[in-house]
């Protein structure tokens, strides 16, 4: 239960945070949730991919702001077609 309460904070912040980094392209509380766990997930990954390695709280959540930020950018590339 801790763990959910973790992912659903650092994905709401994480979220929060891509959407003001990209001027406002945020999708309310709900959308920012879905684009910071989504980001996590994928800035995992990526981070894994190039060998790099985060530790606790502020870790995640740069992991999770990178993720999400690509996928505002990949969503706004797509929106624009």
């Amino acid at each position: 239960m801790n763990n959910l309460l973790m992912v659903i904070i650092v994905g709401i912040l994480a979220g929060w945070m891509a959407g003001t980094i990209q001027k406002g392209k945020g999708f309310g509380l709900i959308g920012n949730l879905v684009v910071g766990v989504l980001g996590s997930v994928f800035g995992s990954w990526l981070f894994w991919q190039l060998g790099f390695v985060s530790y606790g709280f502020i870790g995640n959540l740069v992991v999770a702001v990178v993720g999400a930020l690509v996928i505002l950018y990949l969503v706004g590339l797509l929106a624009r077609k």
